[in-house]
C-alpha cells in the first residue's frame, strides 16, 4: 500500500524517512539559501563591474577588441552548434538504426572523446595537421603542391576541433531518443510511404528534438566557456579576452565588464535553447523496440567507414600521438615538478569533490522536506553554475573576496595597527569556492538520481526488526546512496581536473595543476612535453566515461 505524501512533499516526489525528517528542515532550508546565494554572488558582483567603468581602458577595448570578439564567437557558436549537430544526430542514428560492421563497437567507442579535454585535441590535432606535421609531410612524398590542404590554424580548424571534442553530448542523448522511439512511429511513416530519410527528417528526428536540442546547449554552453582550445589556436574570445584584461591589462573591472557580456551570450544561449524545445512532450508508449536495418555490400562500409572517419581523429589518433610523445619524453618529464602538480591537482579535486558531495546532499534533502517555490527556486539557482564559465566565476570570486580582504585588514589595522595579508583572494580558498559553485549541479544530478532508491518502506522495515537510527544510516541508507555518491564524487573530480580558466585565474602561489602547466607548455610551442599531463587527463577522463558507457550500451531489444 503506498503512503500518502505528507506535508509539504509534492506527490511524484520520494518522500524521506521519518529520521531523516528529525534532522529539522529549517537548518537545511537555511543552507540551501546559501548555497544559492554563494552562485548568484559572482554574477551579481560581474554584472556591478559597470558601476566602475574605466573610460581609457573599455574606449580601448570597444574600438580595437570587441567588435573580433563578437565576431568570433557568434562564427564559433554557430560553426560548432552546426558541426555537433551534424555528428551527433548522424552518428546516434547509424548506430541505433541500422546493422554494419563493427556497430557493436563503434556505439561505445563514439562516447570516448568525451574523455578528451578540448584544448588537448587541438594542440595535438595542429601538431598532426599543421604544415611541418606528420600528415602533410606524408603528402609531401605523392605530391609537391600542397595548397589545396586546408590549413587547421584557422576559424575551420577551431569549429572542427570544438566539434569533435563536444560532440558526444549530442550522441549521448539523440541515441537515447532514438531507441525509445520503438518501431510503431517509424513502420507508420513507411506505411505512408516515407523512405528511410524522409523516415528519419520527418518522424525520427523531430521526435527526438528536445534531446537534440539540449545536447546542442550543452555542447554551446562548453564552447562559450572554453579557454584553452581557443587560446591553443590564438583565436581570440570572451574568455580570453577576460584572461588578458586580467593579466595584460591589470584590471579586474574591465575584466568583469568583458565577463558581463560572455554572460549575456550564455543567457541568450539558454533562451534559445528553451524556446527551442519549448513546452514539446513526445510520448512514445510502450513500443516494441526498433529492428535495426542490416546494411549490405558499399553501404554497410560506407557507414562504418564514416563512424570511424570521426572517432580517429576525435580521440584514437590523438591518444596514439600521446602516447608516443610520453614513451619518448617521460624520462625527463617524470620528476618531482609533475608529481607535486599531480598531487596539487588531485588535492582540489578531492576537496572541491568532498564539499560538492555535501551541498549536493543538502539540497536533495532539503527539496524532499519542503517541495516550495521558494525550495525550488533556491535549488534551481545553486545548480545554475554548470552552465556559467569558469573564466565569469573567477573575475565574480576574486573581486568578492578582495572586497573581503580589504574590509578585514582595515579592521584588524585599527584594532591592532598591524597589516595582515590577503586572507581568502591569495588562498585556495577562492579556487575551491569556485570550484563548488561551477561542478555543484554535477554532483547533484548522480545524488538526487540515487537517493530516488531510498524508499520509505525499507527504514521502516529496518526499525520494525529493531533497528536505530544510527543503524538504519549504516546499512540501509549509505549502501543505497554509495553508488551514486561515489559516481558524483569521481565526475567532480575529473572536472575539476580538468578545468583550466578558473584554475589558471585563482590559483594561489605554488598552486599550479596539470591543466595550467598544459598551458604554460602549450603557450611556447611544447608539445611533446604537454604530453605527460595530457594523457594523466585523458586516462583521468575515462573513468566517467567506462562509466557511463556500462549505463547506456544496454540494447534494449
Amino acid at each position: 500500500m503506498n503512503r500518502l505524501p505528507l506535508p509539504g512533499e509534492a506527490p511524484g516526489t520520494t518522500p524521506v524517512p521519518g529520521f531523516l525528517r528529525r534532522l529539522g528542515c529549517r537548518p537545511l532550508r537555511f543552507t540551501t539559501l546559501l548555497l544559492a546565494a554563494m552562485v548568484l554572488l559572482p554574477l551579481l558582483i560581474v554584472m556591478a563591474g559597470w558601476l566602475q567603468v574605466e573610460a581609457e581602458i573599455w574606449q580601448h577595448l570597444s574600438e580595437t577588441v570587441l567588435p573580433e570578439l563578437v565576431h568570433n564567437t557568434v562564427v564559433l557558436l554557430l560553426g560548432v552548434g552546426a558541426g555537433v549537430f551534424v555528428l551527433g544526430t548522424s552518428l546516434a542514428w547509424l548506430v541505433t538504426a541500422y546493422e554494419f560492421p563493427g556497430r557493436k563497437w563503434l556505439e561505445w567507442l563514439l562516447m570516448l572523446p568525451l574523455a578528451m579535454p578540448a584544448y588537448v585535441l587541438a594542440f595535438v590535432l595542429i601538431s598532426l595537421l599543421d604544415f611541418a606535421g606528420p600528415v602533410q609531410g606524408a603528402l609531401h612524398v605523392l605530391t609537391a603542391d600542397l595548397s589545396w590542404f586546408p590549413q587547421i590554424r584557422s576559424p575551420g580548424g577551431v569549429i572542427i576541433v570544438m566539434s569533435l571534442a563536444l560532440y558526444p553530448y549530442v550522441y549521448l542523448l539523440a541515441r537515447s531518443a532514438f531507441l525509445s522511439q520503438g518501431r510503431n512511429a517509424l513502420e507508420a511513416g513507411r506505411v505512408l510511404g516515407l523512405g528511410p530519410v524522409a523516415s528519419f527528417l520527418r518522424v525520427a528526428l523531430p521526435m527526438a528534438r528536445p534531446a537534440v536540442v539540449a545536447g546542442v546547449a550543452l555542447a554551446l554552453m562548453e564552447t562559450l566557456a572554453d579557454f584553452g582550445a581557443v587560446s591553443v589556436f590564438n583565436y581570440d574570445t570572451f574568455t580570453t579576452a577576460i584572461y588578458k584584461a586580467w593579466y595584460g591589462l591589470f584590471s579586474l573591472p574591465a575584466a568583469a565588464q568583458i565577463a558581463s557580456i560572455l554572460l549575456l551570450f550564455v543567457a541568450l544561449a539558454l533562451f534559445a535553447e528553451r524556446s527551442a524545445r519549448g513546452k514539446a512532450r513526445y510520448e512514445t508508449g510502450r513500443s516494441r523496440p526498433a529492428q535495426r536495418k542490416q546494411l549490405m555490400g558499399r553501404r554497410a562500409w560506407l557507414a562504418a567507414g564514416f563512424c570511424w572517419l570521426v572517432l580517429i581523429p576525435a580521440f584514437l589518433a590523438p591518444s596514439a600521438q600521446l602516447l608516443v610523445w610520453v614513451v619518448e619524453t617521460v624520462h625527463v618529464e617524470l620528476d618531482a615538478k609533475y608529481l607535486s602538480l599531480l598531487e596539487n591537482t588531485l588535492l582540489f579535486g578531492a576537496i572541491a569533490a568532498a564539499l560538492t558531495l555535501l551541498a549536493s546532499l543538502i539540497l536533495v534533502l532539503t527539496l524532499r522536506q519542503r517541495d516550495e517555490p521558494v525550495t525550488r527556486t533556491a535549488v534551481r539557482i545553486a545548480t545554475l553554475g554548470y552552465a556559467l564559465p569558469g573564466s565569469v566565476l573567477a573575475v565574480g570570486s576574486m573581486i568578492a573576496f578582495v572586497a573581503i580582504d580589504r574590509r578585514v585588514s582595515d579592521w584588524v589595522l585599527q584594532l591592532t595597527g598591524e597589516q595582515i595579508g590577503l586572507l581568502l583572494s591569495g588562498s585556495a580558498f577562492a579556487l575551491i569556492f569556485t570550484y563548488v559553485v561551477r561542478f555543484l549541479a554535477v554532483a547533484h544530478g548522480a545524488v538526487d538520481s540515487a537517493f530516488e532508491r531510498v524508499r520509505p518502506s525499507y527504514s521502516e522495515a529496518a526499525r520494525g526488526l529493531g533497528a536505530r537510527d544510527f543503524e538504519i544510516v549504516r546499512r540501509v541508507i549509505l549502501p543505497l546512496l554509495r553508488p551514486g555518491m561515489v559516481t558524483a564524487l569521481l565526475l567532480v573530480l575529473v572536472e575539476v581536473m580538468k578545468e583550466m580558466p578558473a584554475t589558471l585565474l585563482l590559483r594561489p602561489f605554488g598552486g599550479d595543476t596539470l591543466a595550467v602547466r598544459i598551458y604554460e607548455l602549450t603557450s611556447e610551442g611544447e608539445w611533446e612535453r604537454a604530453a605527460l599531463p595530457s594523457l594523466t587527463l585523458v586516462l583521468a577522463g575515462l573513468l566517467p566515461v567506462l562509466l557511463l558507457v556500462r549505463r547506456t550500451t544496454r540494447d534494449p531489444q
